[in-house]
């Protein structure tokens, strides 16, 4: 384990403003990271901003900083499902939930929240949607996805008419008072408030935790350490279109600590609670402190046959009696004594934590999820096993923690000055990497091995990798930590095997993961220098799937009672059928009227049909130069559903420009009676004819090359611009050596967003050409980098029913950011 990158404050030129210890911090699945500070004025003490920092992690420079409006220091950040909305509740009572405006990472706005005045909140959650998926370590092999994740019956909080999960939070405030907040589907906010239990109590930290049948469990404790950890049961309902909160008290516990001698006066504060993860309220994890060190406890929460008094031992039984049961808490495991812990970070992956699977992991050696990360006051960090609690791991901080016989940092820690510490942590959603910001505000980023410092071989670390990789695929989570351990030297082979296991899926499933798997390609091909051009061609082939499909989806069948088959349907069987050369012969299957558009949308899909001719013509161009495996477009060259695909569209252009002669590619050819489309439709056929789903791939033969060594002659060849490589700092990380970034001051890689003067700007997704010094404001994709206007120029609504595809995520399915004026 090693720190990637640290991230500092840039510190203002006047210094009026300077920023105080960040309280907490929280990761989305879609590697967004939120935490908070407080930016105190000089000149009057009383003035203080609560701020809230989002950042990309491929981007941490580009803070995006809001002024959160809150009146008292934040407690709680708590991301959505859906990694775009964020919650925050502050000392006050008061609860905000943070939307993005305009779809854009760098712009957050609230519009609803509520509030419980003068209470503190010491716990906040979303309320649970349903959606629970477990990952089977033990069937990382099988070739079935289904087998490998698997969908868990779990009932969502609180469900509307005909099952649908409302949407919501619940929080606990230091009163013992919990609130719920449901969000209408008119967009109102109903709010509800109820105490735990009858008698009120304070309550210094809290956890919510949600069971299978849609129940909500809440562990409080008051902060004595000899005092017992509740544990309440919520239940949240709608009668007459209010909410009701029902509480129950479930079964407490006293930390084992108390009741030691040894140590029964020596850890008086319990300063860390949690579930061990949101879906199980069985499981509980327990720190207490005092001023020098720090225990930890793991619970679980077990049923136990109830003993029988001896009156009744001799009683005959009555049939079908069971034995009484009760619910007990038992200890798990313990630490011995600990240096003091500064903050706790659990995994999020969905593993199976039962003593089989424990097992399996243990046998396959996979590790992620197994280990929760422990940070201490010295600034050294622990990543313990989450059930019995002994060490995977130790990394020494970001404030030089004293390392066994390392005497200059102890003499370092002489000077009187605090040590770095993590005072808030946080995994990555596949739990191989930790986010954490010290008690100066510094942000580190720090990769935890999937090995745990495990020796594995290449083939095991390999399956490991792909594992996670296929998990962010189902799921749809952010890949970015995954990416984090892959060298160049495993790209290849990583990229190889992900498309073999796809092509084992079902036809639906390889249908629902289509993108998704172009983008992971992409992703990885760009860590490697050789498979950059690769990433060139599945960022294309992103782009030409989406057109074909838009183009498909503008088709209407002319009749009312027409066929089961869509016309684009029809089109894709004629052109896979009939293997003819002749684009007007294929035309004649077809019926034309199905293909019938008006002027105006036809006109304004030129720019994407340009697109598609100058695509064509790039990859016969480039026929004769196959052997370079380092050109883009080669991956096409061999790609016979993506030459399927350009063979579609070039029949429809054809019909199309029959109807609107102005929608046509322009070819620059040097003869004027050369049909530039016939020719290269001709070209593209007997390309595609040699790398058939339907048959074995064939070489080209050596006429077809030759007729491609001509085609410069013949049509002048465009300069494609290919979607810009991505200036995220993911592909500076494969190195060991830590990264030292300025927040607010950019730093990107040649060939980037940075491009100089004098180089042309490219909208990605609409196919414009912006000029040098583009006066539109524009936006860049957090992944792949695509770079395209804010808003748009165009009226006619089959553009914008093409923009409609990538207005809230980037074709890849990144976020946008709006790009820096300075870049533009």
């Amino acid at each position: 384990m090693e720190v990637a990158y640290v991230c500092e404050w840039e510190k203002r030129a006047q210094g009026t403003h300077c920023p105080s210890v960040p309280l907490v911090c929280s990761w989305s699945c879609r590697n967004l990271v939120a935490f908070t500070s407080d930016l105190k004025n000089q000149e009057d003490e009383k003035d203080v901003s609560h701020m809230i920092h989002i950042i990309d992690t491929d981007h941490p420079w580009d803070v995006y900083s809001i002024n959160s409006g809150h009146a008292e220091v934040i407690s709680c950040l708590e991301w959505d499902r859906s990694g775009s909305r964020l919650l925050s509740a502050d000392g006050d009572g008061t609860i905000k939930c943070w939307v993005m405006a305009d779809h854009l990472v760098s712009s957050w706005e609230s519009s609803l929240g509520s509030a419980l005045a003068g209470e503190p909140i010491v716990a906040l959650s979303w309320l649970h949607n349903g959606v629970k998926l477990a990952l089977h370590v033990e069937m990382s092999g099988s070739t079935n996805f289904g087998e490998k994740f698997s969908r868990v019956k779990f009932s969502p909080s609180l469900t509307l008419f005909g099952g649908k999960p409302m949407e919501g939070w619940l929080a606990v405030s230091i009163s013992g008072l919990v609130t719920v907040s449901l969000l209408k589907p008119n967009g109102t906010l109903l709010t509800s408030s109820e105490s735990l239990c009858r008698l009120r109590g304070r309550v210094a930290l809290a956890d919510i935790a949600f069971t299978g049948g849609g129940n909500i469990v809440v562990a409080a404790t008051d902060g004595c350490s000899s005092s017992p950890v509740q544990f309440y049961k919520v239940v949240v309902t709608m009668v007459n279109e209010k909410c009701r909160i029902d509480t129950e008290l479930l079964p407490s516990l006293f930390m084992r600590c108390t009741t030691d001698a040894v140590r029964r006066e020596k850890y008086p504060t319990v300063t860390h609670l949690r579930f061990l993860t949101r879906e199980n309220s069985e499981q509980v994890l327990l720190c207490a402190s005092c001023q020098g060190g720090s225990i930890v406890e793991c619970w679980s929460l077990r049923k136990e046959g109830l003993p029988v008094n001896n009156i009744f031992q001799h009683r005959s039984p009555v049939v079908g009696e069971k034995q009484p049961t009760i619910l007990k808490w038992r200890i798990l495991s313990a630490t011995n004594d600990l240096e003091r812990v500064s903050a706790v970070a659990l995994p999020k992956l969905p593993i199976s934590i039962s003593n089989t699977d424990l097992k399996v992991a243990s046998d396959t050696k996979f590790c992620p999820g197994l280990g929760l990360a422990l940070s201490f006051h010295d600034g050294s960090l622990q990543i313990l096993h989450r059930l019995s609690l002994h060490t995977m791991g130790v990394f020494y901080g970001p404030g030089g923690a004293a390392r066994p016989g390392d005497d200059s940092a102890v003499k370092r820690q002489r000077t009187g000055a605090p040590p770095l510490h993590f005072k808030a942590l946080q995994f990555s959603w596949t739990s191989l990497a930790l986010a954490g910001v010290d008690n100066q505000g510094k942000l580190h980023m720090l990769r935890v091995s999937p090995s745990m410092g495990q020796l594995l071989d290449m083939n095991t670390t390999l399956r490991h990798l792909l594992f996670l990789l296929e998990y962010c695929m189902v799921t749809g989570y952010d890949w970015w930590d995954v990416l984090l351990h892959v060298q160049p030297a495993m790209v290849h082979s990583l990229v190889e095997k992900l498309h073999e296991e796809y092509m084992r899926q079902n036809h639906a499933l390889q249908q629902v993961l289509a993108t998704r798997i172009v983008a992971v390609k992409a992703s990885l091909c760009k860590l490697s220098s050789a498979t950059a051009a690769r990433a060139c061609d599945f960022h294309a082939k992103l782009l030409l799937m989406a057109i074909s499909s838009t183009f498909k989806s503008l088709l209407r069948p002319h009749t009312l009672h027409s066929p089961d088959k869509s016309p684009g349907d029809r089109l894709a069987e004629v052109c896979s059928k009939n293997p003819d050369a002749d684009i007007d012969k294929v035309m004649l299957n077809l019926k034309t009227e199905e293909f019938v558009l008006d002027g105006p949308p036809l006109q304004s899909l030129q720019q994407l049909i340009q697109w598609v001719g100058d695509f064509v013509l790039y990859l016969l161009a480039n026929l004769p130069n196959q052997g370079s495996i380092v050109r883009p477009g080669f991956g096409f060259l061999r790609d016979g559903s993506s030459l399927g695909m350009l063979r579609e569209m070039m029949v429809m252009i054809r019909i199309w420009g029959l109807l609107k002669p102005g929608c046509l590619p322009v070819y620059t050819a040097t003869s004027d009676s050369q049909d530039s489309m016939s020719l290269l439709f001709r070209l593209l056929s007997r390309l595609w004819l040699c790398s058939r789903d339907d048959g074995p791939p064939q070489e080209p033969d050596e006429g077809l090359v030759d007729e491609c060594c001509l085609l410069p002659s013949q049509l002048l060849v465009p300069s494609m611009d290919w979607l810009p490589v991505n200036d995220g700092v993911i592909v500076r990380l494969q190195g060991k050596l830590p990264l030292r970034l300025t927040f607010g001051k950019s730093w990107s890689l040649a060939g980037g967003l940075d491009r100089g003067q004098g180089v042309q700007w490219m909208d990605n997704l609409r196919c414009l050409h912006l000029g040098v010094c583009p006066t539109e404001d524009s936006k860049a994709c957090t992944r792949c980098g695509c770079v395209t206007m804010l808003r748009s120029p165009n009226k006619t609504n089959a553009m914008k029913q093409w923009e409609q595809r990538w207005i809230k995520n980037c074709l890849c399915g990144g976020l946008w950011r709006r790009i820096p004026p300075n870049l533009t």
